[in-house]
């Protein structure tokens, strides 16, 4: 044995999301029952272009003997780009340090995983053989994922056990996401192929179909029975509620914390490791809700009853209690035959005994996290093997008083079922309202100074109180310097002196007397701008580490960008015989070089194009795609020269980090957002007085267009009239007003397909040719309307033709951006 308390390391995808969560709270009950370490790294991509260099390419490299001392990998959640190859050697790239696998089998390192063949096989058997139902459809998920692929191979081994043929038009693909569950039951019915009913590979999948099915107005499970696997919590709550495969999430986070301290001692460990799964039954299969164990069968109901009855059987009852409720190894040491001599108390002559113990029980088994409407099996086992007729030796008096026992106990069970699940969603619901009001001030914080004030008083309301911020040091990101340290929920002084960066957070931080569950993760903006290492307190929701991971990053480099921007304003001012050329080039770089690259949002044909003028103004546009739609914005800050460009920058950067990765998020509330930070920072910081006309648009792939700010009139050209309409913003500019909440109001039009969405700058309005007459809105629309039907490019080109044509020396900034509607196929 080690001298110290060893150390786990636990290398996951995220920690937001059923399995996740449960893999990750069964490492960590785990190793605080066996007083063992556990940090938990996530946060990082592996991508198929780096498979061989995945550890070495991301911050996963720095776990090692400095900080760990055996690494497990769920391998499961990692592989969907790699594919087992790639995992193969990202696991071998930790060597020599000790490494389990959990949820894919690969040569050479010990793995875990469930059963995931005899899982569908299970599934496959209940439809076929129990239901009858031979026109078994399957959705699969990503083809690269080794978990996927066993599955799918044991739908079709189990269909041909049965001569049930194969009908490659009844499988379809997805992506273990609710999004991909739908899309894979659109793709079955688009196919035309007849189908009873339908297993999925995860239960995610298998609600998605469910949706798509009822909305299609067939019924479950009466038209199509449905099965899921994974028995996530949701599976329970869904209308009907999900037939699925439960796979014992937290006995793999036990099974492999076992593991992998018996390598750390030098024990040998098996090469692979099946943990069981079983069915559990529920409406979406028309079998209600109770579980089918696929261990072993219960022993067959005898005819006594009673006390005698109960403590000749002890033995036979307790194992049959434990194959009823799953229960992580570790926890509730003894439940079954405490809660069998309670009831003997009970029936013994001391009422109140049973339910006492049953409390208590659930008490327990809640703090341990474990799902407890099992139990209801647990009474319905004990009812069946207790309470017999009559007629078979029964005694009536002494069934009475136990069917008033069990309804009592259903009662109790239920009760405390609903108020556990209603705590876990109030706590869901409390650290969202923090996380929500924290990502605000993260979004709009431009400077490391503010944002360790934001940390020192966000952070313990997101419920993190031991936290270590450092960011590297060196171009190769092998030494780390302290940013920010907190210790008990109080920031404390960070030593000023750097650190290698495998020990992940400063000497001293991770202390030894005390035994520590702790999570790094990455400090990053997108996937290639890397600037450090966060490592934090377990305690938090997994939501709360993913806003953070992502909010951090984006707060550095808003940061980042208005240090870059305020030396250049420095440089401007040491500059002072070019002044007015030298603001006009670096405004002009900030403008352009924050133009959208690439314009690409589903169902809208777009191009763009931004001409700065001589004196170079504050136009700002930008196209940001999101899942089913995306969001449009275009504005114009008033004034011109490089305060205008600053202030451009400040609405681009704030922007891209609060619209959020669902298109829910108010245009109203953003604007409210971003203009309070404006305001402060503009009058503040810039000590100036400018403001911007900002319209943000959010567009959802229906075709509907919610939006919110004040700019110029929108224009929509009508496919069917060939005719331009426009559809006036009636907010207030950013900037002007301390708050504009009052008076920002969302409103939305209709798109139809075909029809072309313009927007521009008041640039291409007022216009003035040589006489001083403006271009306008009505020449505009008549410019639009004699190429609508052409390319958006085409529009676009002739809009800017004719603005040039009328001003060949424009003084403003001239924006254009066009769009155009294709609707659903």
């Amino acid at each position: 044995m080690t001298t110290r308390r060893p150390t786990i390391g636990f290398v996951i995808d995220n920690v937001v999301g059923d399995y996740q969560s449960e893999l990750r709270a069964g490492i960590e009950r785990a190793a605080e029952a066996r007083d063992v370490n556990v940090l938990t790294a996530f946060g990082a991509v592996l991508t198929a272009a780096d498979t061989a260099e995945s550890a070495r390419s991301s911050f996963y490299h720095l776990l090692g003997a400095g900080t760990v001392d055996g690494i497990i990998v769920a391998s499961s959640t990692l592989c969907h780009y790699p594919g087992v190859d790639g995992m193969r050697a990202f696991c071998r790239s930790f060597a020599p340090l000790p490494i389990s696998s959990i949820g894919m089998a690969m040569d050479g390192i010990p793995s875990l995983m469930i059963d995931n063949g005899l899982g569908i096989e299970i599934a496959v058997g209940h439809l076929v053989d129990d239901h009858a139902r031979r026109r078994v459809a399957y959705i699969s998920g990503p083809a690269a994922n080794e978990e996927a692929r066993l599955r799918a191979d044991a739908y079709r081994r189990a269909l041909a056990e049965r001569s049930v043929p194969f009908d490659d038009r009844r499988f379809v693909y997805g992506a273990f996401t609710i999004p991909s569950g739908r899309a894979a039951m659109r793709e079955l019915l688009a196919r035309g192929v007849d189908f009873d009913a339908v297993i999925a590979a995860n239960d995610r999948m298998a609600l998605g179909a469910i949706e798509v099915l009822t909305a299609r107005g067939l019924r479950i499970p009466r038209d199509v029975l449905v099965c899921g696997f994974d028995d996530v919590g949701i599976a329970r709550f869904t209308k009907p509620s999900l037939t699925t495969i439960r796979q014992p999430i937290s006995r793999l986070g036990v099974a492999a914390v076992d593991a992998i301290l018996r390598m750390i001692d030098g024990e040998p460990v098996p090469p692979l490791t099946h943990v069981q799964v079983e069915l559990t039954l529920r409406e979406s299969c028309g079998c209600g809700h109770h579980s089918v164990s696929t261990l072993v069968p219960p022993p067959a109901a005898d005819s006594r009853s009673g006390a005698p009855a109960l403590a000749e059987e002890r033995a036979s009852l307790e194992r049959a209690l434990k194959r009823a409720v799953m229960v992580p190894p570790g926890a509730l040491d003894g439940w079954a035959m405490e809660l069998l001599l309670s009831l003997e108390e009970e029936l013994a002559g001391e009422p109140g005994r049973f339910l006492q113990v049953l409390q208590g029980l659930l008490d327990a088994a809640r703090r341990q996290g474990v799902v407890l409407d099992q139990f209801q099996a647990a009474i319905s086992l004990l009812r069946s093997r207790l309470c017999h007729p009559q007629e078979h030796g029964g005694d009536p008096a002494a069934n009475e008083a136990l069917e008033q026992l069990w309804h009592a106990s259903r009662i109790l069970i239920g009760r405390e079922a609903v108020h556990a699940e209603g705590e876990q969603r109030l706590n869901v619901e409390l650290a969202a309202i923090e996380v929500s009001y924290g990502a605000r001030g993260f979004s709009a914080c431009l400077s490391l100074p503010v944002l360790k004030r934001l940390l020192a008083s966000e952070l313990p309301r997101m419920q993190f109180f031991r936290v270590a911020v450092s960011l590297y040091d060196d171009a190769h990101r092998a030494t780390l310097k302290p940013f920010f340290l907190m210790e008990d929920g109080r920031e404390v002084e960070a030593p000023s002196a750097s650190f290698p960066a495998h020990l992940l957070a400063p000497p001293g931080f991770w202390g030894a007397r005390k035994r520590r569950s702790m999570v790094a993760l990455p400090v990053a903006f997108g996937e290639v701008e890397q600037f450090g290492i966060a490592v934090l307190d377990s305690g938090a929701t997994g939501m709360n580490y993913d806003v953070l991971r992502l909010q951090l990053g984006s707060a550095l480099k808003a940061a980042a960008l208005h240090r870059e921007v305020v030396r250049e304003v420095e440089l401007r001012e040491r500059l002072e015989q070019e002044k007015v050329r030298q603001e006009s080039r670096v405004a002009a770089r900030i403008q352009t070089t924050l133009v959208p690259r690439q314009l690409a949002i589903e169902g809208l044909e777009l191009c763009a194009v931004m001409k700065p003028a001589a004196e170079v103004g504050g136009d700002y546009y930008d196209v940001i795609a999101r899942p089913g739609g995306g969001w449009l914005g275009i504005g114009d800050v008033a004034g011109h020269g490089l305060a205008a460009g600053l202030i451009m920058l400040m609405i681009q950067s704030m922007i891209s980090a609060l619209v959020g990765s669902e298109l829910t998020d108010s245009p109203s509330k953003i604007l409210s957002v971003l203009n309070r930070a404006v305001y402060k920072n503009v009058r503040d910081r810039l000590e100036r007085d400018e403001h911007a006309t900002l319209l943000l648009l959010r567009y959802e792939r229906s075709g509907r267009v919610t939006f919110a700010g004040a700019h110029d009139d929108m224009i929509v050209c009508s496919s069917r009239t060939g005719r331009c309409a426009t559809i006036p913003s009636t907010g207030v500019w950013i900037g002007a007003l301390p708050a504009i909440d009052a008076m920002t109001r969302d409103a939305e039009f209709v798109l139809e397909d075909g029809d072309v969405l313009v927007l521009y700058s008041d640039g291409v309005t007022e216009a003035r040719n040589a006489h001083h007459e403006q271009f306008g809105l009505e020449r505009l629309c008549r410019a639009i309307e004699a190429v609508q039907a052409a390319p958006v490019s085409v529009i676009r080109d002739r809009i800017l033709g004719e603005v040039e044509g009328w001003c060949p020396s424009p003084d403003d900034d001239i924006t254009i951006v066009v769009a155009r509607y294709r609707a659903p196929g």
